[in-house]
Formats: C-alpha cells, structure tokens, sequence
C-alpha cells in the first residue's frame, strides 16, 4: 500500500498525539499539536498509509538559516521501511525551499544509524544544558 506525505499536511491532534505516544513509550497527553506547529514552526510533514498517520516530523526554525528537526515519529510496525527517511528528505527540502542553510537534528544514541547513515546528517559538535 502507497504512503502519501504532505508538507504542513492536515492532521487532528488525537492522531499526532497517539502517534507520539506509541512512538516514545508513553500515554497519550492530549497535546494541541495543531496549536504548537502553527505557532513554532517552519513547517512539518505528515505521513500516511491507509488513512493512517504512520509518520510525522516537526520543523521549527530561527526565522532565517537555521531549521531544526523535533519529533521524528515513526508508527512502530512501519519502521524500518523508509517512511522516516522520506519524511525528513521532505523536511530537508522544503526547508531549503524557504530559504534555510542548515538542517539541525539531535538524537540519541541508537538513533545513529538512522540519521548519519540513511538520511545524510554528519557529526558537528553542540552542546546542551539541561534546563529541567
């Protein structure tokens, strides 16, 4: 079956919402996912099988060159697939479509792979302060 992705893509919460939920290991929060992405973002792509969002990732960005990948979610018995890859070579194109120069991402650990080696990213240094 075909999977269909659009840029800054219609969505109800409860699916965005389920989809983290079941992507990150937690319980559904009833996050207003429609809110947030209208208010921070660049854009974000949606993924869908069947009627089903199976992926969604969140780009947010400075207002110039810099946008930055939140919230990569892949529904688990899509993995593995490609649907992740495609969504950020959506993301990483329309983001350079609107004027930016870099795509940011960071992951963690197991995650390597993905990002280094299926979607192109390469090591720069960062840091990070943990603010909670």
């Amino acid at each position: 079956m075909t999977i269909t992705y659009a840029w800054r893509g219609d969505f109800e919460d409860a699916a965005v919402d389920a989809l983290h939920a079941e992507a990150f290991g937690h319980a559904p929060s009833g996050t207003e996912w429609g809110v947030r992405v209208r208010r921070h973002s660049l854009g974000w792509v949606c993924a869908w099988r069947a009627g089903r969002l199976v992926g969604f990732v969140n780009v947010v960005w400075d207002g110039g060159a810099h946008a930055f990948l939140l919230d990569t979610m892949i529904a688990p018995d899509q993995r593995g697939r490609g649907v992740g890859t495609e969504l950020v070579a959506v993301a990483a194109e329309e983001a350079r479509s609107a004027g930016c120069h870099w795509l940011h991402v960071d992951f963690e650990e197991g995650l390597r792979p993905f990002y280094f080696e299926a979607c192109g990213f390469r090591a720069t240094d960062a840091g990070l302060i943990a603010l909670r």
